[in-house]
C-alpha cells in the first residue's frame, strides 16, 4: 500500500493545510513570494503534518485549531530545507532546482528566515504556553544541529553518538514534537503526550537512517539527486561509519573531498554497498521502530494508531 492511501481518511484536512501554507508564504516582496512558492510546489511527502493530524486525533480533534500546529511544524521543516541546501551547496530538491540555485545563497537564506517568522506567526493561534516554548525549544536545537553539521563535514573521525544527535536534532525532534503539539492543541492526557512524542522521536530516527541508507542503494531518478550525495557534501552518515570499520574501505572513503565528484564515487558507492554496512545499517532502524512500536502499544485502540503503525512499518521498508 502507498503512503498516502494509509491515511486517505484525512485528506480533506491535508488539502486545507495545503492551502494554508500557500497562503503562508504568499510575501509582498515579489522575489520572496516566488522563492516560497517555488519551494511548495516542489513537493513533499507533509509527514509532519500528518503525525499532527494522527495525534490529535486521540483528544478533541479541531482541524480549525489543529491545522494551525499542523502549518506552522511544515514550515519549520521547509525552511530548514532551505538553509540546508544553501549549507551543502546543493543544486537539486526533489529532482527541482533549490531556491539557492534558482536564485542565490542570499534570497534562500532570507526565503528561510521568512518561512521560519511565518511558522512563528501560525503558533500564536495556539493559546498554550507550553506549545510555544516546545516549539522554541525544538528551533534551538535544529539550529544547533545544522552548525554541528557544518563542524562535522568531512570528518571521518566522527563516532555514532555524533551521528544519532545529529539526526535526533535534524529530523526525529520535529517528528516528535508534532506528535506531541498535536497531542497538547487536542487537550491529550499528558502521559500520552510523552508516549506520542517518543513514539514520533523513535520513528524519525528510523525515518532519517532510511533516508541516509537510500543515499547509497536508490539511483538519481528515485532520489531526486545523485547517489552518494550526502558523503560528496561530507556529511557522515550511518553507512559510511559503519563501512570505515574495514580499514581498506575507510582508507578510501577518507580521500573524498568538496573536489569529488559523483562520477569518482561510483566504485566506492558499489563497496559500501557490498561491505555489510547497509544491512547494519537496517538493524538499528529496525530497533528503533520496535521501540516506535511498543510505545506505541501503549496508547488506546483507534484508526489514528493503526495508521501510526502502518506508517512505522512503511518507514522501515520503503525503497526510496
Amino acid at each position: 500500500m502507498k503512503l498516502k492511501m494509509m491515511y486517505s481518511f484525512l485528506n480533506a484536512d491535508l488539502v486545507a493545510i495545503e492551502k494554508e501554507l500557500e497562503t503562508s508564504i504568499y510575501a509582498e516582496h515579489p522575489i520572496l513570494r516566488h522563492a516560497g512558492l517555488h519551494l511548495l510546489q516542489a513537493g513533499g511527502k507533509r509527514i509532519r503534518p500528518v503525525f499532527v493530524l494522527l495525534s490529535a486525533k486521540f483528544g478533541n480533534y479541531d482541524i480549525h485549531t489543529i491545522k494551525n500546529v499542523a502549518v506552522a511544524l511544515e514550515l519549520i521543516h521547509m525552511a530548514s530545507l532551505v538553509h540546508d541546501d544553501v549549507i551543502d551547496d546543493a543544486d537539486l530538491r526533489r529532482g527541482k532546482p533549490t531556491i539557492k540555485a534558482k536564485w542565490d545563497n542570499k534570497v534562500a537564506m532570507y526565503t528561510g528566515d521568512y518561512i521560519f517568522a511565518r511558522s512563528l506567526e501560525f503558533m500564536t493561534k495556539i493559546d498554550k504556553i507550553e506549545a510555544h516554548q516546545i516549539l522554541s525549544k525544538t528551533i534551538v536545537e535544529v539550529c544547533i544541529g545544522e552548525i554541528e553539521q557544518i563542524k562535522d563535514k568531512y570528518n571521518f573521525e566522527q563516532n555514532l553518538r555524533c551521528y544519532l544527535r545529529r539526526i535526533k536534532r535534524k529530523t526525529a525532534l520535529l517528528i516528535a514534537v508534532s506528535c506531541q503539539l498535536g497531542a497538547i492543541a487536542s487537550d491529550v492526557p499528558r502521559e500520552m503526550q510523552l508516549k506520542l512524542f517518543y513514539f514520533g522521536y523513535y520513528v524519525g530516527m528510523a525515518f532519517q537512517i532510511t533516508d541516509d541508507i537510500l543515499d547509497f542503494t536508490s539511483n538519481e531518478e528515485e532520489l531526486g539527486k545523485p547517489a552518494g550525495s550526502d558523503l560528496l557534501q561530507g556529511n557522515i552518515t550511518l553507512p559510511v561509519l559503519f563501512a570505515m570499520r574495514n580499514e581498506n574501505l575507510k582508507e578510501q572513503i577518507m580521500k573524498v573531498n568538496d573536489q569529488t565528484t559523483p562520477e569518482d564515487i561510483k566504485e566506492l558507492i558499489k563497496q559500501i554497498n557490498d561491505s555489510g554496512a547497509i544491512e547494519e545499517s537496517f538493524e538499528l532502524s529496525n530497533q528503533y521502530l520496535d521501540k516506535a512500536f511498543n510505545m506505541l502499544s501503549e496508547l488506546p485502540s483507534n484508526k489514528a494508531k493503526n495508521t501510526l503503525h502502518n506508517i512505522a512499518k512503511f518507514i522501515g521498508k520503503r525503497k526510496f
